[in-house]
């Protein structure tokens, strides 16, 4: 079982240092979110049953790639990925040029973690089709693993054309391409096209849930032989035999946080406050799940 943190609602001046403290304390990896902006007018509905965020306009959205290449600059082993990059809201090869040049910087310690996003304004602004964003990804998935091998590349579809070029650094090895979503066509996407899933956070049932519909459409693809990450939080309190449970049942990778159930761990001072929680978790519960 894989363990890893994520960066949301952290400081993004904190979550270079946090990432190394991580990586010292054993953990697996980060993952980032990705937002562009808050427009004024939000018009867009969020996927929730009051149709609104739960964050405020203020709240920093620090650019994912950015932040990945910081936080692999001071660490060795941890790995990084998103939960989710809108990747369709922005140019297939800025898309490729970003993560070949993270994998490339970091020794091929990056996944990306791909979705297609629910706001229509972040599209609008960056000059993308949102209405067809789904199939734009799913012809993505593929032509970025064509754009990423090196050498003389191109790619030919139907919303994509790559006339033949280098595009350097490209990966060292190649890039795992997760799915997030939970709709029956992010489902079938991570399935059918991808290394693997990043879901949200569920109780068990709901995990097992998704676990078995993801089983049953990659029997349906023919996939069910070849490896697959899913990667998700679970609700429930967390123990060693929570997580053995949950690596028998095919959960790959879980997410945590132990400083935000940690009343220790105060909303401000100095970025040291994480460090208890962090250790803690690892002792406890890390160290015992492996």
């Amino acid at each position: 079982m894989q363990f890893w943190c994520g960066t949301p609602f952290m400081k993004p001046t904190e979550a270079v240092a946090v990432a190394r403290m991580i990586d010292e304390a054993g953990y697996d990896g980060m993952i980032c979110a990705d937002h562009l902006i808050y427009p004024r007018d939000l018009r867009s509905p969020y996927p929730s049953p009051s149709g609104r965020p739960g964050w405020s306009p203020e709240t920093a959205w620090p650019d994912t790639w950015v932040l990945i290449g910081a936080m692999a600059a001071v660490t060795t082993q941890l790995r990084f990925s998103n939960a989710v990059y809108i990747a369709p809201a922005r140019p297939l090869v800025e898309v490729a040029k970003q993560v070949a040049t993270a994998a490339a910087l970091s020794e091929g310690r990056v996944s990306l973690g791909v979705g297609i996003g629910w706001m229509r304004e972040e599209y609008e602004l960056l000059g993308q089709e949102f209405g067809n964003r789904g199939k734009r990804l799913d012809e993505m998935i593929p032509a970025l693993r064509a754009l990423w091998q090196g050498g003389w590349v191109s790619w030919s579809g139907r919303y994509y054309q790559v006339p033949e070029m280098m595009i350097e650094p490209h990966p060292p090895q190649p890039v795992p391409i997760l799915c997030g979503g939970e709709s029956d066509a992010a489902l079938r996407r991570a399935a059918s096209l991808c290394d693997g899933w990043i879901g949200t956070a569920y109780t068990w049932d709901a995990a097992e849930a998704y676990i078995a519909k993801l089983d049953a459409l990659r029997r349906e693809f023919g996939r069910a032989d070849q490896p697959f990450e899913i990667m998700l939080a679970l609700m429930d309190p967390p123990s060693p035999d929570l997580y053995k449970r949950a690596e028998d049942i095919g959960i790959t990778a879980v997410m945590c946080a132990p400083w935000m159930t940690d009343p220790s761990v105060a909303a401000g001072g100095d970025v040291e406050r994480f460090r208890g929680s962090i250790e803690r978790f690892a002792e406890t519960v890390i160290a015992q799940s492996r």
